[in-house]
């Protein structure tokens, strides 16, 4: 099968593109690490006002009531620019996972939001900036508070744990299960992005550099591992736009799968191929390898997606 965008979902995808590619997403993205929000907030601003929040929103809330495979675009440019936010909470599993048209229109609007659900996602990202915050467990979906903060792998991924306010039936609830879902499948278009831009960096790092003479990317070994990542992108993306256009939890979990794996592939190769440099935490690279690292796990582990696909094909039979 052959997966094509539209004109409009390619002007879309430039976009998006062009306006990522004119911001500072890496201080953004360090500010945010460092607790500092206003360069993000402003970002996520401006991503609002291209419809970024509102791709999933019923067009009678206020949103732009798109398909996944819009939500997929944005996705993975947010994943190539390393954009700090909750963006998987608000623009991928609330619009699913309430029904409220108030709700929906506020995060239409730009409205941070954030979420906790355990036991595969058991902390709330940047719980302290969003203004919506909730925890969905057993079936519910309960208005939360920020408490304890945890320090993850990903700087700019701060991690809270939440408890639930008495106010549990504030907003109308939607479909969670297809909440998590779609929140899934934009953390697997996040990973495509992440590990493309990896990729990118990594090709252009060992044109420059210079060893025994010659740019590293002349040896045939560095040009095998960087090969192998861009085999292991270009079967993960298929899996991901036909995920978007089945929304098949089987598929969604084909897909995170392989996002992670191309991701995790990329990241490992661009730290070889960079050497002691890509440890550094001062160098931009890290920002991608950290932020893969994290995204791997995140909304449902491998182990977890594995085990749905295993069960959806013994069933099957």
């Amino acid at each position: 099968m052959k997966f094509e965008l539209t004109e409009d979902q390619r002007d879309f995808a430039a976009s998006l593109d062009s306006l990522l590619a004119a911001s500072d997403t890496v201080a953004a993205a360090r500010a945010w690490a460092d607790d500092d929000t206003t360069p993000g907030r402003a970002l996520w601003g401006r991503l609002a006002e291209q419809g970024v929040n509102g791709l999933l929103i019923p067009e009678d809330a206020g949103g732009l009531g798109a398909s996944a495979v819009e939500l997929v675009i944005a996705f993975e440019a947010l994943g190539r620019y390393a954009v700090p936010g909750p963006w998987v909470e608000s623009a991928a599993f609330l619009p699913a996972a309430v029904a409220s048209p108030e709700l929906l229109g506020a995060l239409a609007d730009g409205a941070v939001g954030s979420v906790a659900t355990p036991p595969h996602t058991p902390y709330a990202l940047d719980a302290d900036v969003a203004e919506h915050l909730f925890l969905a467990a057993d079936g519910l979906l309960a208005s939360a508070v920020p408490g304890e903060r945890r320090t993850g792998v990903d700087r700019t991924r701060r991690l809270f744990r939440v408890t639930p306010t008495t106010d549990s039936t504030s907003h109308e609830i939607g479909d969670l299960a297809a909440a998590f879902d779609l929140a899934a499948l934009a953390t697997a278009a996040q990973l495509l992005g992440c590990g493309e831009r990896l990729l990118a960096d990594s090709v252009s790092y060992v044109k420059q550099r210079r060893q025994f003479g010659r740019e590293i990317g002349s040896y045939q070994a560095i040009k095998h591992a960087l090969a192998d990542v861009r085999i292991a992108l270009d079967f993960a993306r298929p899996l991901v736009q036909g995920a978007a256009l089945s929304l098949e939890p089987r598929e969604v979990s084909a897909a995170k799968v392989a996002a992670a794996d191309a991701a995790y592939l990329a990241s490992r190769t661009a730290l070889q191929v960079h050497g002691a440099i890509g440890y550094t935490a001062e160098f931009d690279l890290s920002l991608w390898i950290t932020k893969v690292r994290a995204l791997v796990t995140a909304w449902g582990t491998p182990a977890h997606h594995r085990a749905r696909i295993l069960d959806s094909l013994v069933g099957a039979r």
